[in-house]
């Protein structure tokens, strides 16, 4: 008796024993999840001078950096993300040097998690340039049309964060006040009394009151190839009218070759009724090296 007493207990506890995950050691629990992605992109083309084609030789060359840290532990959570970019290209026609993409975003966020997939948040955003940027008539003639931090937006938003899974998130802040940065704005007033990037002539700076939304989604597309799409809304309480509000899309494609070698597409749709009444796009294509470190967390679940 006391032997199947003893056998049926063992019966219970097995598969309890089976189920339960060992517990990790208290110093080799990551409650932090690292991105790193660093790339130096190269385009190039190189015609003799009686190339009957058309067309002039030139080099050009990117620099980007993305890096995202990610920290959970129970309801509490903290995001930061650096998405940094910079490319020019020179060319052999007497154009010289060129700017062609350049963009600061940086990006932090604390999170506490009602649900699974929802929660509250309040986050701060800047999101600028490094280098100065000009306009370029038919006779090559530089005009300066801006710079770091001119402009520069600066974003605190307040509000609700739909997270249903680690790959998508979308953020709902109806309390948002932006700050539109310009530094030495007479640089930029041709004629002097120009309002530059909502930046009324004798300031340095815009104060706007809205609503944010931002959507963000990492979506793998096998193994060796992801999309990055990044949409940012903002609505000025102060003007509601749909040609008002100001939109900004960021996608990039990004495909492995090998370990080293990756080809990148990117591109970016904006509009802002403060920069230009007119909708804006740039795009990029790319072929280079980069260096790629993922340490995922592994948080007790």
């Amino acid at each position: 008796m006391r032997l199947l007493v003893t056998l049926g207990l063992l019966a219970l506890a097995g598969p309890a024993a089976a189920q339960s995950a060992p517990a990790l050691p208290a110093d080799s629990v990551r409650y932090w999840a690292t991105h790193l992605r660093a790339g130096l992109n190269a385009n190039e083309a190189l015609l003799s001078k009686n190339w009957k084609g058309g067309g002039t030789s030139s080099l050009g060359i990117s620099l980007l950096f993305n890096g995202t840290a990610n920290y959970q532990r129970g309801v509490h959570s903290w995001q930061g993300t650096a998405d940094l970019l910079y490319a020019g290209q020179y060319t052999a026609d007497g154009e010289g040097y060129r700017k062609t993409n350049d963009r600061l975003y940086l990006d932090t966020k604390y999170g506490y998690d009602l649900t699974q997939k929802w929660g509250l948040f309040t986050a701060l955003n800047l999101l600028s340039q490094f280098a100065a940027g000009y306009n370029y008539d038919d006779d090559g003639r530089a005009t300066l049309i801006s710079s770091f931090l001119a402009p520069g937006y600066l974003t605190s938003s307040f509000g609700a964060e739909f997270h249903p899974s680690e790959r998508f998130n979308l953020r709902l802040a109806p309390v948002a006040p932006r700050v539109t940065v310009v530094h030495r704005p007479d640089r930029f007033r041709h004629p002097a009394d120009t309002t530059i990037y909502g930046v009324r002539p004798g300031r340095s700076a815009f104060w706007q009151f809205g609503f944010q939304a931002l959507a963000q989604l990492e979506q793998p597309l096998g193994p060796n190839a992801d999309l990055k799409v990044r949409y940012v809304l903002f609505i000025d309480y102060g003007q509601l009218r749909l040609v008002d509000t100001s939109h900004r899309l960021d996608l990039t494609l990004t495909a492995k070759v090998n370990t080293w070698l990756n080809v990148s597409l990117g591109g970016i749709a904006l509009y802002d009724y403060n920069q230009d009444q007119g909708f804006q796009y740039s795009q990029n294509l790319a072929l280079g090296i980069v260096f790629d470190r993922d340490r995922p967390a592994n948080r007790p679940k």
